[in-house]
């Protein structure tokens, strides 16, 4: 009797031990797809309502060139630049601003949206970016001014670029 204890005993053990998974992102059963149509589908009714001219990247991030800049910059995600930029929810609720005060980053430490539209500008452009959440911050929320899932709305100019 006592060894069938210890039996039971080592095979509970041995798959509470088996039932654990190492190293699996919490996220791991997440489909970013539905989200993904959702937004796109917000941000066409959104650029529709509004009258934006902005043209749909392959990417699925909407864009507008208000100025193209100047230069011949191949950008890298080691690329340096400075840009004055105002972040706004679809609702028109500003959740960041430089205002006036360029911030300088690195292209690569910056959200996907921005990698791919920054691209698209030389120094001194001027662009806006409508971004789908995939493509910013997705599930997470990065400030309580900023809700997971949340499409943002940027301007931005690029001052400079290194």
């Amino acid at each position: 009797m006592v060894k069938f204890k210890y039996f039971i005993i080592i095979v509970f053990f041995a798959g509470c031990l088996a039932a654990c998974k190492k190293n699996v992102p919490v996220d791991d059963a997440y489909d970013p797809t539905p989200q993904f149509k959702a937004d796109t589908t917000a941000i066409a009714a959104f650029v529709k309502t509004n009258n934006i001219p902005a043209t749909k990247d392959a990417s699925g991030i909407f864009y507008q060139i208000i100025a193209p800049g100047s230069g011949s910059v191949s950008y890298l995600t080691a690329t340096v630049i400075s840009a004055d930029y105002e972040g706004r929810l679809l609702n028109g609720t500003i959740f960041d601003s430089t205002k006036g005060n360029p911030s300088t980053f690195k292209l690569g430490n910056v959200i996907l949206g921005w990698q791919f539209g920054i691209q698209k500008i030389q120094m001194g452009g001027k662009i806006r970016l409508i971004i789908p959440s995939y493509y910013a911050y997705g599930t997470r929320s990065p400030s309580s001014s900023v809700p997971a899932n949340s499409v943002l709305d940027f301007t931005i100019t690029l001052t400079d670029v290194q």
